[in-house]
């Protein structure tokens, strides 16, 4: 089917971000700040990022964009799934109040959702699912996330007919910084990747639009922008539709 998007058309890909203490220069202070690794591979992959920092939440930003990416970051607050906070649990509530109303927002538009680490976390919060809030306390020996600052290595391999299958096959590897993951997963998700000690690696929606979380660091390996590409696509793929549906929908 033709393309209602020009060519040389960059989608627009919305990422979420942080605010917190920054440096830079002679400053020290509180600035809205996303590590470049992130902004690096969406424009690689052909996007055009656009930060959304988690003050002055506007959910309507999103009919302005062709993608969300929903980035990783501190722990999510437990209170939201039920629990009690563990002592190695540090959530940032900012982060979390302004992420759910967008995550909630794209599902409702069916926009092409791209959630990292804490962010697949948060989606499947989100959506009725829990956490391991200390994965140390379930597997002793894990290696998601060796020493502060310091990435691991997730191995996996991926569920035939998935989307993250059709994206890098059925085994891979990436960069990983965790020391959460998901536990119980809502209807709406289902785990379409597992490392070998049985944690969930991958989550895609059971219908809907294209959705994928996981849970390592695709962003961490510029050699391998695969699934960056993937979402691009998809975001490219739906500002088409949507623009197909406007023109459907406008007076002759």
């Amino acid at each position: 089917m033709a393309s209602n998007v020009s060519e040389t058309y960059r989608p627009r890909i919305a990422l979420t971000s942080y605010l917190q203490e920054a440096s830079w220069g002679v400053w020290n202070t509180t600035a809205a700040i996303l590590p470049g690794s992130y902004v690096e591979a969406v424009v690689a992959a052909g996007g055009t990022p656009i930060l959304l920092p988690p003050l002055g939440t506007d959910e309507s930003v999103l009919d302005l964009v062709d993608g969300l990416i929903v980035v990783g970051g501190p722990d999510v607050d437990p209170s939201l799934y039920g629990e009690a906070p563990h002592p190695a649990t540090k959530p940032q509530p900012l982060r979390d109040r302004h992420d759910s109303a967008l995550i909630r927002a794209a599902l409702e538009r069916e926009l092409p959702l791209f959630a990292i680490c804490r962010g697949a976390q948060l989606l499947n919060v989100v959506l009725g699912g829990t956490l391991i809030q200390h994965i140390p306390d379930v597997i002793p020996d894990s290696k998601s996330q060796p020493a502060p600052g310091v990435y691991g290595e997730a191995s996996f391999t991926t569920t035939p007919g998935s989307l993250i299958h059709h994206l890098l096959g059925g085994s891979a590897t990436s960069p990983c910084y965790h020391h959460q993951a998901l536990e119980t997963m809502p209807e709406a998700l289902r785990v379409t990747a597992r490392s070998a000690d049985g944690l969930a690696q991958a989550v895609e929606a059971t219908e809907g639009g294209w959705l994928l979380g996981v849970q390592f660091h695709p962003e961490q390996n510029p050699e391998d922008l695969r699934l960056f590409r993937g979402f691009v696509e998809a975001a490219a793929s739906y500002r088409s539709d949507q623009t197909t549906t406007m023109k459907a929908m406008s007076p002759a």
